[in-house]
């Protein structure tokens, strides 16, 4: 027998789907401009590229090893200076509740690249951005003998990413909202504006957002194909990254330079809640790890720290790899983009489609969105009250991938 169907419309200013660390610096960014704005995520906040994050903030300096000011450099050379201000409640999201790792990155070299770093420090591009550490000064990890290179300090930082995440969450915990997309689907009415359609029992619902912003990371190219949207197009910039669990005293957040104009090697650090930390391995190994097996990159891992650290011991360490695919707009010759990006859909009017393409440049993209919404004169804030969407519940806020594979 078929059943009956009860229908409601519900409305609101803006829906953002995809509850990464871009949709919800969006959602906090319309909020606080007054839109009725709600976030639609599907399975975890914070989840997959959010949380494969090293949670570095940094200023550009990694996009200048070419000895030049590159368009990614000067995007982002006011990044850290604007996060902070978040992180001390004075910027425009509140990021009190976030936790920052370290207040600095550093940058370091091989002995093969010395010479390279003396051009790299020599040029234009790193005046005022970066300072040399005298020996006395130098973290603990590089206070052993067997050191002997040089070391400087970036004005970078890096943040406890699932810290930031439940504080943008918490700051708009009424407007989140989890979606399954086994009972729900995107409606298009004549004109191909978007609507999305829940079905929950006998109850049919019906959400209708003047704006729909895709905030998804490498879940957009679905959504995209569904609506049936050809421009923006995406492209995935796939790496493999390693993971080390152990009990080493020191923690170490830096960039080792090597012939590449990726560093050779980043490392960060993350606490576990038994007292353990984990080393999260970056830059041009995991870039060229990707046609490596986890047992190879975890091999070609051990040989690089016993080049460039040859005096760390991580003794008992547990060791695993982590395969990300980092959703881009796609660029002509798969390049690198130089900024966050958001566009209209192509032939969709209440859409559009946003990657940060960095964490760095989250609060870039939400002045990009706004901006974009602004221009419609028709959207202004609303004083509606927030769509009845407490059917759907709320997402947990994702976990971070070590604790997903060693466990805590």
């Amino acid at each position: 027998m078929e059943k009956s169907q009860n229908h409601t419309d519900l409305s609101c200013d803006v829906a953002i789907i995809g509850g990464g660390i871009a949709g919800l610096w969006l959602l906090n960014r319309l909020v606080k401009a007054g839109y009725n704005a709600v976030l639609l995520e599907q399975t975890a906040l914070g989840g997959d590229q959010t949380a494969a994050s090293q949670g570095m903030i940094h200023g550009g300096i990694k996009y200048t090893l070419s000895g030049s000011i590159t368009g990614a450099s000067e995007a982002i050379a006011d990044m850290p200076d604007h996060w902070r201000s978040c992180l001390a409640g004075e910027g425009d999201v509140d990021l009190r509740g976030a936790a920052i790792l370290s207040d600095h990155f550093y940058l370091w070299s091989s002995s093969s690249a010395l010479s390279r770093m003396t051009t790299f420090l020599a040029s234009k591009a790193t005046r005022g951005r970066v300072n040399k550490v005298a020996k006395n000064d130098r973290p603990a990890i590089f206070q052993h003998n067997a050191f002997k290179g040089s070391l400087y300090q970036l004005v970078d930082m890096v943040l406890d990413v699932p810290t930031v995440v439940k504080a943008l969450a918490d700051n708009c915990a009424g407007r989140i909202f989890q979606i399954d997309w086994q009972q729900a689907r995107w409606l298009l009415n004549s004109e191909r504006a978007a609507a999305i359609n829940f079905e929950h029992g006998q109850q049919s619902r019906r959400l209708d957002a003047r704006q729909f912003v895709l905030t998804g990371g490498q879940g957009n190219e679905a959504m995209l194909n569904e609506l049936g949207i050809t421009a923006p197009q995406m492209q995935r910039r796939p790496l493999h990254q390693v993971m080390i669990k152990h009990h080493y005293p020191h923690r170490f957040y830096g960039h080792c330079l090597g012939a590449d104009t990726t560093p050779r090697l980043t490392i960060s650090s993350h606490p576990c809640a038994d007292g353990a930390q984990v080393w999260y391995l970056g830059g041009s190994l995991a870039e060229k790890g990707v046609d490596q097996t986890a047992e190879q990159l975890i091999g070609t891992a051990r040989q690089e720290l016993n080049t460039l650290m040859p005096w760390v011991d991580l003794g008992n360490a547990q060791w695993a790899t982590l395969r990300v695919d980092r959703a881009e707009p796609r660029q002509r010759n798969f390049a690198r983009p130089d900024k966050a990006f958001v566009s209209r859909a192509e032939n969709c009017p209440n859409v559009m489609v946003a990657w940060p393409t960095k964490l760095t440049l989250t609060p870039n993209l939400a002045d990009e969105a706004i901006t974009l919404i602004q221009e419609q004169s028709l959207l202004q804030p609303s004083a509606e009250p927030i769509p009845e969407l407490g059917f759907l519940g709320h997402p947990p806020l994702a976990p971070t991938p070590w604790h997903k594979v060693f466990g805590e």
